[in-house]
């Protein structure tokens, strides 16, 4: 690739955002592309280069930066925590009695989507075939809802509030209850199995209605089924660079400024006058507004990092997201030993 010595390090490392077009978005810094650049290849480089940086996390959320690594990487790995990392989950569903207006196979639906509290690495993977239907205490999770609605005795003769007229006529998933099987009593006495959470709305009953549904929860993974998927999502983005070409004051400043999200750039005074300056480039969503001003769009250079990722991962709840990332690394990390075992023993062949 014939380009300018100059703009070589930019088309290497930056993703450059046009008015009518993204510059630069394939990675070219592969072995000799570029004279005077060594490309190849080698661990004590990427582990220089290589960092991971926790920005925010609480119960549910987190975000953390990798930095150093290209985007099939970063990609592999958001992949993982969308469809590898394992948990718990209602897979089979025995509906004993059913009279509210909601069909079993609705219902049965709706219940293997509520989120399990269980943390799976204390699990097996159920044998595929097994005949077993009550599983083990290994594999299984046994879950019972059981409800039935009657009218409120102390209710007032012109209520009409149902809140008030019926008992038990809204069924939520607090009302799925774990069943021990076999040893687990004393196994997880500390581990509060269970939905995650404790507000989602099944079903809505009537005097005389009632649910009476046993659940056995399993291992799996989300590539199987989107149940078993232990984030909310699992998302990445480059990191924004904003960059001032010439100084910018008055009132072009102010409309520079309304033309990024909050937080990105702010106004500086200077000897009486006010001047736009870049506080935190991190925030910005890449919008572009700021090209549809033509006296703003050259002053302004808009660019990503190409490899300086922005993660941010929301768990369901099984795991805290930390747990998740960690499990994520170590199926990565999985996979490419099988793949070197692969490859030594076509070797070896």
């Amino acid at each position: 690739m014939a380009a300018a010595m100059s703009n070589v390090e930019e088309i290497r490392s930056r993703v450059i955002l046009q008015e009518y077009g993204i510059r630069n978005v394939h990675t070219t810094d592969f072995p000799g592309n570029y004279p005077g650049y060594d490309d190849t290849w080698s661990m004590q480089t990427f582990k220089k280069n290589f960092r991971v940086d926790i920005v925010d996390m609480d119960d549910s959320t987190m975000e953390f930066d990798m930095v150093g690594v290209d985007a099939a990487i970063a990609n592999a790995f958001r992949r993982i925590l969308l469809a590898e990392v394992p948990t718990m989950a209602v897979e089979k569903v025995f509906i004993y009695n059913n009279t509210s207006i909601v069909q079993d196979e609705i219902l049965a639906h709706r219940l293997g989507l509520i989120p399990i509290k269980a943390d799976p690495r204390l699990f097996e993977y159920r044998n595929e075939g097994e005949d077993d239907e009550e599983g083990s205490e290994i594999d299984t999770i046994k879950l019972q809802l059981k409800v039935k609605c009657s009218r409120n005795p102390r209710a007032t003769k012109d209520s009409a509030d149902p809140r008030e007229l019926y008992l038990n006529h809204m069924v939520y998933s607090k009302d799925m209850k774990w069943v021990p099987i076999g040893n687990q009593a004393d196994v997880f006495a500390d581990a509060n199995i269970g939905p995650v959470h404790g507000d989602i709305l099944l079903a809505q009953l009537r005097p005389g209605q009632e649910l009476d549904i046993v659940m056995h929860c399993v291992k799996g993974i989300g590539q199987d089924h989107a149940k078993f998927s232990p984030v909310a999502t699992a998302s990445y983005r480059l990191l924004p660079e904003i960059s001032l070409l010439a100084p910018v004051e008055g009132e072009q400043a102010e409309r520079l400024r309304s033309c990024f999200s909050r937080g990105v750039m702010e106004l500086e005074d200077r000897d009486g006058k006010k001047f736009a300056k870049v506080v935190n480039s991190r925030l910005d969503t890449c919008s572009r507004e700021v090209l549809r001003h033509e006296d703003l769009k050259n002053l302004v250079k808009l660019a990503r990092v190409r490899d300086h990722f922005i993660f941010t991962v929301e768990s369901s709840g099984v795991l805290p997201p930390d747990v998740l990332v960690t499990e994520a690394i170590k199926v990565l990390m999985t996979k490419c030993s099988r793949f070197l075992n692969e490859l030594n023993t076509s070797n070896m062949e």
